[in-house]
């Protein structure tokens, strides 16, 4: 009776992860020989991580990143692409991000530009990092449609508040002269 009120305290101070390592815990017969201290240890660390994941999780989901699967950990520097590794080390310390920096990624159709541009938003919002991935084609459409509703300087200070923006597809087609001036801007 007891443990169903702690149970429904740690529910209503939104505390899931805490309730669902307590109820484990109740569950499993061994636990009372682990001191206590670590008890509540383990309580505090399945809140946490219950957290940090959805964090992840909502950073991840408004990144849009259209390759979910690539990540930094997996870039291959065997193959002839010219990716440097020791150039994306220093990529992916994210500073060029904290400092308001950009990275262009340049090279032939085909040789994995979007994939690591994917990998570094990926790893960005692993670090805590908001991220939006948007094709260019797409987003001067955005803006076009924008302009028509009047709201071209609402979208723009959504896109800014974007750690990272990352613009793919850059240089495909050339931009018609709004477009052009609005991704001066």
């Amino acid at each position: 009776m007891m443990n169903n009120v702690t149970l429904e305290k740690l529910l209503s101070l939104k505390l899931p992860g805490m309730a669902a390592e307590f109820e484990r815990q109740l569950s499993n017969p061994t636990a009372n020989d682990i001191p206590f201290e670590h008890r509540v240890r383990s309580m505090v660390d399945h809140e946490a991580t219950l957290r940090d994941n959805k964090r992840l999780g909502s950073l991840l989901r408004k990144a849009r990143l259209p390759m979910t699967d690539a990540c930094v950990e997996d870039i291959d520097y065997r193959t002839p692409r010219g990716v440097d590794k020791t150039a994306m080390l220093s990529i992916t310390s994210m500073d060029w991000v904290r400092s308001g920096y950009n990275v262009v990624l340049t090279g032939p159709s085909g040789t994995g530009k979007s994939w690591i541009a994917c990998a570094l938003g990926n790893y960005a919002c692993r670090l805590g990092l908001s991220v939006y991935f948007v094709r260019v084609p797409a987003l001067v459409e955005h803006f076009v449609a924008a302009h028509a509703t009047n709201t071209f300087n609402q979208m723009l200070d959504r896109l800014k508040k974007f750690d990272l923006l990352i613009l793919d597809d850059w240089g495909i087609k050339p931009f018609a002269d709004m477009a052009e001036n609005d991704m001066r801007v």
